[in-house]
């Protein structure tokens, strides 16, 4: 124990790039730069570039046309070298006290805060058709929020320490896993590749981080960010591919020790299953902690206030094209609110701006790629074909440029319509509009219409109402809000997860989630040991 104090983490102040700001030019500035520019993107194992010759692109969604990179598929020959890498930089790593590994990751943060602050904004803009604000809240200061918060959780986990009778000494040693951590992440935010990575590391692990293959650009500059923070060759191996090629190996190698994983409900429970398969084999039982699907929810009582509840709507569910795992995909509205607020809701989804994401006046841009694309066009066509379910708003869709997709309202007749069932992952809200005196009723419905539990709120000025909804869904989302949209958890204030089919709850943010990767032991010193094997009470009598 140092005694040493890590900095007081405080939540990095989102900055505005208001017009005429030196921020907005110079990330304006990066933008071309970066975009101008075709890079080609190593595998990055044990601190060596490695190029298998097996390459992809990657393109922009909101110009599709446009190539930024060439990546490097990893194959099982890489997959197997970045585990030998792990396993050798694992023992020296696991070995740096608390303090050394968190000035590395405190030093990214400060790197990402100043110096890499535009370049890993405008990769991600580029990379993800972000808007400056959702990737300035994300790629920027959630990643840098995760980095300070965890350093700063990790050192109330190290100060948990157990009491001490008289003569003796009882410590806690918190080992990092034996074995290696397996990060996979999304495409949908750059913060959950910064984390995903990094918090099994912070506490002594070596990560093998498989980015999803749509964004291995703005991932891949993270994987530099630790580098230029002075993170040890092997402790984050950065290693892109086909997903289930590098799973095959790593899910039935006997040193898998943890999955921190982001994205669909299926494939987690693919790999749970097949790490429940092959438990006999490995060295220790893996931790599995996984952050799954979605079908967030808003239900508005008649007494919500209208012009919130419009606003919640919009930002909660259309900004970043609604591909965020917390996004509203399904609202629940009395009848009587609903013709007080039809038109305006209407008329507000049809004046979003959108378009390419350099030009700062747009609200949305492109969904992430093709195949994202084609799904939501699909949901669309069936509700033109619907007797059940009718478009109100947006609609339009245009693939020719990029992967755009208007702002979607859609009005079902049942509460049980597949668009209010089933995650969509896309700028398309489904809304139910229910008799005003089924109020108990229709909360029963939004928590067993999906299999998800992952966010929700309520909107109310009625504290009875608030109540009802506090009982009635507290179990159906483990992020739950009340007069606020379900979208934007902050690190360190909202930790974030869900149960059901949402995830195991590990609540990324908190240290709840750093406990994952630790494996307690505990140390008894006795002072002055017994010499005698008697007890007094055997004496004579």
């Amino acid at each position: 124990m140092s005694g040493y104090q890590v900095p007081i983490p405080v939540n990095d102040p989102v900055r505005g790039y208001e017009t005429g700001s030196s921020d907005r030019q110079a990330l304006k500035k990066k933008l071309r730069a970066m975009s101008a520019e075709k890079i080609e993107i190593p595998l990055l194992i044990g601190g060596k570039e490695v190029r298998t010759g097996d390459t992809g692109t990657q393109v922009m969604p909101h110009r599709h046309g446009h190539v930024i990179a060439t990546w490097h598929k990893a194959g099982p020959k890489e997959v197997e070298q970045a585990v030998a890498a792990a396993g050798a930089a694992r023992r020296e790593w696991a070995s740096w006290s608390l303090e050394d590994r968190a000035s590395v990751f405190l030093r990214a943060a400060d790197l990402l805060a100043t110096t890499w602050r535009y370049t890993i904004n405008a990769a991600t803009m580029l990379n993800q058709s972000k808007t400056v604000h959702q990737s300035e809240i994300d790629a920027v200061c959630e990643s840098i929020d995760f980095l300070r918060f965890n350093v700063h959780f990790a050192e109330q986990i190290h100060n948990n320490q157990p009491f001490s009778a008289p003569g003796m000494w009882n410590r806690m040693d918190y080992r990092p896993l034996e074995g290696f951590v397996y990060a996979v992440t999304p495409f949908n935010f750059t913060s959950i590749g910064t984390n995903l990575s990094s918090a099994p590391a912070l506490m002594g692990n070596a990560v093998i981080w498989k980015p999803a293959s749509s964004t291995v650009f703005s991932n891949y500059h993270v994987a530099k960010l630790f580098e230029a923070a002075g993170l040890p060759p092997g402790v984050i191996n950065f290693v892109p591919g086909n997903a289930a090629a590098i799973s095959d190996v790593v899910l039935n190698h006997r040193d898998l020790a943890g999955i921190h994983f982001t994205g669909s409900t299926e494939v987690f429970q693919t790999m749970w299953r097949t790490a429940g398969e092959n438990i006999a084999r490995y060295r220790t039982y893996p931790r599995l902690v996984g952050e799954t699907g979605g079908k967030d929810f808003i239900i508005a009582h008649v007494s919500a206030e209208p012009d919130a509840l419009i606003t919640a709507i919009l930002r909660g569910g259309y900004e970043y094209q609604g591909q965020k795992c917390s996004a509203v995909s399904r609202v629940y509205i009395p009848d009587t609110l609903w013709k007080r607020i039809k038109d305006d809701l209407i008329g507000n989804i049809n004046s979003i701006s959108m378009g390419d994401v350099s030009d700062f006046r747009n609200f949305v841009g492109a969904v992430i790629d093709r195949a994202s694309f084609k799904k939501l066009t699909g949901y669309l066509e069936e509700v033109r074909r619907s007797s059940d379910a009718q478009i109100i708003a947006g609609g339009e869709t245009d693939d020719s440029i990029g992967y755009f997709i208007r702002p979607t309202l859609i009005q079902a007749r049942r509460p049980d319509y597949r668009t209010m069932c089933e995650e969509l992952f896309g700028p398309v809200v489904t809304l139910y509009v229910y008799p005003e005196k089924e109020w108990e009723s229709t909360l029963s419905i939004v928590d067993s219409s999906t299999p998800y539990a992952l966010t929700g709120s309520v909107f109310s000025t009625d504290r009875t109402a608030i109540a009802d909804a506090h009982r009635a869904l507290r179990f159906a989302a483990g992020n739950f809000y009340v007069n606020d949209k379900p979208t934007g958890a902050v690190v360190g204030q909202q930790p974030f997860g869900g149960g059901r089919a949402s995830g195991t709850n590990d609540k990324a943010g908190s240290m709840m989630n750093l406990l994952r990767w630790v494996s307690a032991r505990t140390i008894k010193e006795t002072f002055v040991p017994p010499t005698n094997y008697r007890y007094p009470f055997m004496a004579e009598e």
